[in-house]
């Protein structure tokens, strides 16, 4: 049983259908359909001004639709206030009241709800246990860290048990360790609890490491929703292969030399292999010769920016498992053989 006591619903928590947001001439939102599932980590991920945000927006009750229909928990909500949705939101920017102290801004929302003192101070310490805060009731925001704020940011919008938790980029403002550590940390909470958290970002790494499913926004319309095996592996169009990730597309005269076919398709960095020019090509696989013109030592792994037949250029992507510095960087100029399964070419089209 989930930590709120609440077994997961078999109907979409957030329905959208048709739902478009104009402002002015811009469509924000652009006849988008998606339902979210209750108990799940669902991600909307996209670049700036893609939609995902008004779409957050729109399921708050901030804004309403310019058309479509929005449901939540299977009634309509266009015109729901967002005291009546059982959604709370957590901002980027953490939205905290600087003059209280932390144990107040957790229990502000239990506090307008009447609830007895006695039953806010159980509640708060409970939250900042979740959150893995304990010891700090008596702070106040500003004598707290970035990740100890977006904690608290936490603790308060959960203490309501909301049965949807909506969270706006809520570690765009952490430094990269920081932010990987709470990804971590927002998953294991969202299982415990057993509550829906839809998700906004523009990070396709956070997205691929939390999501239980994810929509690839663009431009107001969603190009692909599913798992972030599925979209990661088989990428519906050219933008969702090269926004989710690193991604190869072959087209025109480089396709029709590796498969025959100018079709277009998409093959990911990490699926090539590196070989010296005269080695033999595995069986069932794409090969072509192409000189190294850059290489890019990251570490833990290597980048190579491959000129290859056709005109194109191909990224590939080694692990370092034994290689250093001075070995991949003494690739550059070099010539060499580029060769992958031919079963991990991704047919792709650009959606109307």
């Amino acid at each position: 049983m989930p930590l709120f006591g609440q077994a997961p619903s078999h109907a979409p928590v957030v329905r959208f259908v048709h739902v478009s947001r104009h402002f002015g001439d811009v469509r924000a939102v652009d006849d988008v359909s998606l339902d979210v599932q209750d108990g799940e980590f669902f991600s909307m991920l996209g670049p700036s001004g893609s939609g995902k945000t008004t779409c957050l927006r729109l399921i708050a009750g901030f804004d309403r639709p310019t058309s479509g229909r929005i449901e939540m928990h299977g009634r309509p909500a266009e015109r729901l206030p967002p005291y009546e949705r059982d959604v709370n939101t957590v901002f980027q920017d953490y939205a905290l009241f600087p003059h209280m102290t932390v144990g107040e801004n957790v229990a502000y929302g239990p506090m307008i709800q009447g609830v007895p003192k006695a039953d806010r101070r159980k509640r708060v310490a409970e939250m900042l246990d979740l959150v893995r805060l304990p010891g700090v009731v008596d702070r106040r925001p500003a004598q707290l860290s970035g990740g100890q704020r977006q904690r608290v940011a936490l603790a308060r919008a959960l203490i309501n048990r909301p049965r949807v938790l909506l969270l706006d980029e809520p570690l765009g403002a952490l430094d990269l360790k920081l932010r990987q550590q709470m990804q971590v940390e927002l998953k294991s909470i969202q299982e415990r609890l057993g509550i829906t958290f839809v998700y906004v970002t523009h990070d396709q790494e956070e997205a691929l490491a939390m999501s239980d499913r994810l929509a690839v926004f663009r431009q107001g319309r969603i190009e692909q929703v599913g798992t972030p095996a599925e979209v990661y592996e088989n990428p519906a169009s050219p933008f969702v292969a090269d926004f989710v990730g690193i991604s190869n597309l072959v087209e025109g005269p480089a396709a029709a030399i590796l498969t025959g076919s100018t079709d277009p398709f998409t093959i990911r960095p990490e699926k090539i292999r590196l070989l010296d020019k005269g080695s033999p090509a595995p069986a069932g696989s794409c090969a072509v010769t192409g000189r190294i013109h850059d290489v890019v030592y990251l570490g833990s792994h290597t980048r190579y920016l491959v000129e290859i037949e056709g005109g194109t250029t191909l990224t590939v992507i080694e692990q370092n498992l034994e290689a250093v510095a001075v070995d991949v960087h003494g690739w550059r100029g070099r010539q060499a053989l580029l060769a992958w399964p031919r079963r991990q070419n991704r047919p792709v089209r650009e959606r109307g």
